[in-house]
């Protein structure tokens, strides 16, 4: 019996979520060789396989492997996760799914166009432990900045999966967030 990334009722919940999409999107994925690259081309191959409106692709460029993006078919992605984001982090990841296509977020008129007038160029990597309960805010608020602004991306990193760059960064807790490497 093969043993899969979501399980059918999470598949269930999920293809209902993806029967919104606004429009094509496509995610992303850069890989590698480690055991860790196989389970994201397998989380993103099952998301796929759940909607005509998803496709999977396995050559992107980003420098950060195993990771994939999220983008509007035809575009850059500019919303990246760095590992798998279960946990907290599974709606984060469907939120992506949705207003990358178009779907309007939960937010105000106010909000969006605040987001929208940042007019930023920058990469935001925000750290992440899959158990943090205070990480998805962090990672939706800042998904939702690179939606809104062709020139920024956001990066959801699970520390687990990056527990190298972790140690480096002298990263003791999270969620940490970092602009621009700083």
């Amino acid at each position: 019996m093969e043993k899969y990334m979501l399980d059918q009722n999470i598949k269930t919940q999920l293809k209902a979520y993806l029967e919104r999409l606004e429009s094509p999107i496509e995610l992303v994925a850069a890989l590698d060789e480690s055991d860790k690259a196989a389970k994201i081309k397998e989380l993103v191959t099952e998301i796929a396989e759940l909607s005509d409106q998803v496709t999977a692709r396995f050559d992107g460029s980003n420098a950060r492997r195993p990771s994939f993006g999220v983008a509007k078919a035809g575009e850059q992605p500019r919303v990246f996760f760095a590992g798998l984001p279960m946990g907290h982090e599974f709606t984060s990841l469907i939120l992506a799914l949705l207003q990358v296509s178009g779907y309007a977020p939960k937010v105000s008129d106010e909000v969006l166009n605040q987001i929208k007038g940042l007019n930023l160029k920058s990469n935001f990597d925000v750290f992440v432990s899959l158990s943090c309960h205070n990480c998805p805010d962090v990672v939706q608020a800042l998904n939702l900045i690179a939606i809104y602004n062709p020139n920024a991306t956001a990066t959801m990193i699970d520390g687990g999966f990056f527990q190298e760059e972790v140690e480096e960064r002298k990263i003791l807790a999270v969620p940490m967030l970092f602009q621009d490497n700083q």
